[in-house]
């Protein structure tokens, strides 16, 4: 190949793999004979591989989002059950059989919903394979495990809150104790969630952690807004 044109040709290929285009550079064989060199494949520098030990966020995306779902789920619904209830009953035992309630209902509806999303992503994978007799079967996801796994990272969530303050007898302590144990745990499962991610782990600790502020002020606002409206009295004895 003339000299010139392959001075081009590499130019153009170190272009482009700057650019992280994946670069095919083949010499065709010279005029005088000499042999041709191989392709070879120019990689963009920097780039993510598996087999260099490069960590694959895809493939966490899945038992990540379920397991940070369940435990942001568990951690802000109980919270915010418990300071809502608070709002209108001061009563320790009131509040601690809400957070009980709520830990129960909450970790059996998300096991339920994570069944039927997980069977139904099952039942699409085994239809497909059937159709595509040539295509490998992988690793098909499983509807139990999932469902066992959501129910207890809510129930891990939820005992933050519960333990937190379902044992303080002061109203006023119990229900600082509760915002203080949420906002900690809000805080560490957001920045965990990015840290496993490949996020920022400030960003997501802070995302996580006003929506979890958020529900439980529009929560208590709620509630309190109810009784009052509607002077609703709601015993505190017990």
């Amino acid at each position: 190949m003339d000299p010139h044109i392959s001075s081009h040709v590499h130019a153009d290929a170190a272009r482009r793999t700057k650019e992280g285009d994946d670069v095919f550079v083949v010499d065709v064989e010279a005029a005088d004979g000499s042999p041709a060199r191989p392709a070879e494949a120019v990689r963009p520098s920097g780039g993510t591989d598996d087999d260099n030990g490069a960590v694959d966020y895809m493939a966490r995306a899945q038992w990540l989002r379920a397991a940070v779902l369940g435990a942001n789920d568990g951690l802000v619904s109980v919270a915010s059950l418990m300071i809502g209830v608070s709002a209108v009953n001061e009563n320790r035992k009131t509040m601690l059989v809400s957070g009980l309630a709520g830990l129960v209902a909450g970790a059996c509806s998300m096991a339920i919903g994570e069944f039927v999303s997980v069977y139904t992503q099952y039942d699409i994978e085994v239809s497909q394979i059937n159709k595509q007799k040539h295509k490998e079967k992988k690793d098909l996801p499983s509807p139990t495990r999932a469902a066992l796994a959501s129910a207890l990272a809510f129930a891990v969530g939820a005992l933050v809150p519960l333990l937190a303050g379902g044992f303080v007898s002061q109203p006023l302590a119990r229900f600082c104790a509760v915002c203080a144990a949420t906002t900690v745990g809000l805080a560490g499962f957001g920045a965990s969630g990015g840290y496993l991610g490949g996020a920022s782990m400030a960003r997501s600790g802070f995302r996580v952690l006003v929506g979890g502020w958020l529900a439980m002020a529009v929560t208590y606002g709620v509630l309190w807004m109810f009784v009052k409206v509607f002077r609703i009295h709601v015993s505190s004895s017990g």
